[in-house]
């Protein structure tokens, strides 16, 4: 049975503004926080390696705020795959308070890309049989 990535972020200081709620783009930060480790641990492809000669750049990114989220709360952050292309993946992703009322929820694509060893041009690359089937364990479409 596949299953999202779940990571837990307590909400800091340096999360929120002046009226103690999360400020909308740590939000976004903690959206790209959640897509590294998801590549570093569940899918064993760091960044710190993916960026020496590749990269997964945000092609289109879609988000709800639902509901804020205060200082000293704990938010589970889901994500997982809505789709698999050849050389992108459509991911789902869901932030929750600790009674699993929705803060956050939306869907991000994210696309494979080489990047020239100059580092001037970039191309989408398909990704190999063995990242799709590691990408495969986290397909949870029409979520």
């Amino acid at each position: 049975m596949n299953h999202p990535f779940i990571k837990q972020e307590k909400i800091r200081f340096k999360h929120v503004d002046y009226a103690g709620i999360v400020f909308y783009p740590r939000f976004l930060e903690m959206l790209n926080d959640l897509v590294e480790d998801w590549f570093e641990e569940a899918l064993d492809r760091p960044f710190s390696k993916i960026h020496e000669t590749n990269g997964i750049p945000t092609v289109d990114l879609k988000v709800q705020f639902k509901k804020a989220a205060r200082i000293g709360e704990v938010l589970t952050k889901k994500l997982w795959v809505v789709k698999l292309g050849s050389a992108s993946i459509n991911c789902g992703f869901r932030f929750e308070d600790e009674q699993g009322k929705t803060c956050l929820e939306g869907e991000v694509t994210l696309v494979n890309v080489a990047i020239t060893a100059n580092r001037n041009d970039i191309k989408a690359e398909p990704f190999g049989e063995n990242m799709k089937e590691k990408l495969s364990q986290f397909l949870i479409p029409n979520s």
